[in-house]
């Protein structure tokens, strides 16, 4: 029963992007992706509850034993996380239909659905792996979606974001594949179960090298300080959809893989204070960056990074409760980030610009629309009651237990993020959303011609796109809430998924089960 459950989150996706391939009628590849992703959430739901209710959960592909062959696991932590991604996935997918609808797209639609179900595939396939050649070959298989999606419908300056993009990720790449080569020389092994023991066999020097190396490398997947440089330069220039898909996944990957490596393969007793640095600075750096930017998608690109900064706060920290804020802060973050940047694709498209300035002189976009974006935008500064205030409280009160001038410094430059994050925010408020009312058409003399079918038929299809828009922003936003009014159990969850990571043993066991370790 088990084995099913974990490998169709993989399965499902390529065999979905294999049939997009086969012709069928646009209709029909858009229901076909929209069922591959409801089947995986359905999936990774289960996946969620066999691992909170039994533990781990594996399975040995093709019948071979780790370290032999593959193997995928799910535990609370990647269970939870997939879960989050899938249903984020799915409300984008729901939002890249209604804009092809509304813009009359029609030539990256052969493309789309296939490179996203990849993309899917990919993202899958990081949080279920159990071995670190796998987690290498995750992320080349995201890189390669995200390739094709980022220059869908290309123009010059899309083109070379895109170029800058894939550049910096199969530099990491090349890094991370040194780094398995590295780590099977001195080990023997790559399955992430069997590293931890043999890495502390390792001579101090050459296993901290290790571990700083893999900081780098998935520091760079995941936008930190000062390897965030890309990002902000790539994201902005992608579709709304893309751009909303690539940061709250991707990056997300990167953090998850640093939880699932650092804290397996090179476990702590203590703050690290080096990864503890590169917190604060990726916070600052990012929100000033964010401050000092006039387009709209560049600032929520900047804060993105700046938040990743939130997420490393509780891995500095190494122990359960700075864990478990950094686990309910990936969750949120998922969601919000999405829903920020949806909202401002909507935005953007409504008003044809986005740059803020120019906002601030255009009539304001509809009620719905400002209130989809105030939910997560106050969300994202830590405002009470929202989840983003829970996942800030619970690693704030992570960093006054711990104590130490290094923890103390984490949580004030928290506080000082969040309180510039506000400020952003508000701006982005002030001349997005408050713009000039729109002025009435006076009486017109001259008689309108009455539309066509054709015209009739593109304002319907129109009409039709943008609720479908506004409905995915808008489930994002009410998961968003949601998330909140079910911080508790979510904040039960979470703890438990930090003392796995912490405490091992039974995910070791889950895979290594009779193997020589």
């Amino acid at each position: 029963m088990t084995a099913p459950l974990l490998a169709l989150p993989v399965l499902l996706p390529v065999l979905g992007a294999g049939m997009s391939l086969l012709g069928l009628p646009r209709a029909a590849v858009r229901a076909l992706s929209i069922t591959v992703l409801v089947a995986v959430l359905a999936d990774a739901v289960a996946l969620l509850v066999l691992a909170d209710t039994r533990g781990p959960q594996s399975v040995h592909v093709g019948g071979w034993p780790a370290p032999l062959g593959i193997t995928l696991v799910a535990d609370r932590l990647s269970a939870l996380l997939l879960t989050v991604s899938v249903l984020v996935a799915l409300a984008v997918l729901v939002f890249a239909i209604g804009q092809g609808t509304a813009e009359e797209r029609r030539r990256a639609a052969e493309v789309f659905h296939p490179a996203y179900l990849v993309l899917v595939t990919g993202v899958s396939l990081a949080f279920l792996t159990g071995d670190l050649f796998n987690l290498f070959v995750a992320f080349e298989v995201m890189l390669a979606a995200s390739y094709v999606l980022i220059t869908l419908d290309a123009d010059k300056n899309r083109t070379r974001a895109g170029m800058t993009y894939t550049i910096v990720s199969l530099t990491s790449s090349l890094l991370f594949l040194t780094l398995v080569a590295l780590v099977y020389a001195a080990t023997g092994t790559v399955t992430l179960a069997q590293l931890g023991p043999r890495l502390a066999e390792l001579p101090d020097g050459l296993r901290s090298a290790l571990a700083l190396l893999l900081l780098a490398v998935l520091g760079i997947k995941a936008a930190i300080v000062p390897l965030h440089f890309w990002l902000p330069d790539s994201y902005p220039t992608a579709p709304a959809p893309i751009t909303a898909v690539f940061a709250a996944l991707l990056t997300k990957v990167g953090v998850y893989a640093l939880l699932r490596t650092q804290t397996l393969l090179f476990p702590r007793t203590e703050v690290w204070p080096l990864l503890a640095y590169v917190a604060i600075a990726t916070m600052i750096v990012g929100i000033l960056g964010a401050i000092a930017q006039d387009d709209l998608n560049r600032l929520l690109s900047f804060a993105l990074v700046s938040h990743i900064g939130f997420m490393l706060f509780g891995l500095a920290l190494f122990d359960t409760r700075g864990l478990t804020g950094t686990i309910l802060y990936v969750v949120h973050h998922i969601v919000v980030q999405a829903a920020l940047f949806l909202i401002a694709g909507i935005s953007v498209r409504r008003m044809r610009t986005a740059a803020l300035h120019r906002m601030a002189k255009r009539p304001p976009p509809a009620t719905a629309v400002v209130v989809l974006f105030a939910l997560p935008a106050l969300s994202l500064s830590g405002i009470p009651p929202f989840s983003g205030f829970v996942a800030k409280l619970t690693l704030l009160r992570a960093g006054v237990a711990q104590g130490g001038p290094t923890a103390y410094a984490l949580a004030a430059a928290a506080l000082l993020t969040s309180l510039l994050t506000l400020y952003a925010m508000s701006r982005v408020w002030t001349l997005a959303f408050m713009g000039r009312p729109a002025v009435p058409a006076g009486p017109s003399t001259a008689q309108s011609a009455p539309p066509t079918t054709e015209t009739a038929r593109r304002r319907q299809g129109g009409a039709r796109g943008t609720r479908l828009m506004v409905t995915a922003s808008a489930g994002l936003t009410a998961t968003g809430v949601a998330i909140a009014v079910c911080a508790g159990p979510l904040a039960r969850v979470s703890e438990r998924a930090a003392h796995d990571l912490l405490h091992p043993k039974p995910y070791q066991s889950v895979v290594l089960d009779g193997v020589d370790r």
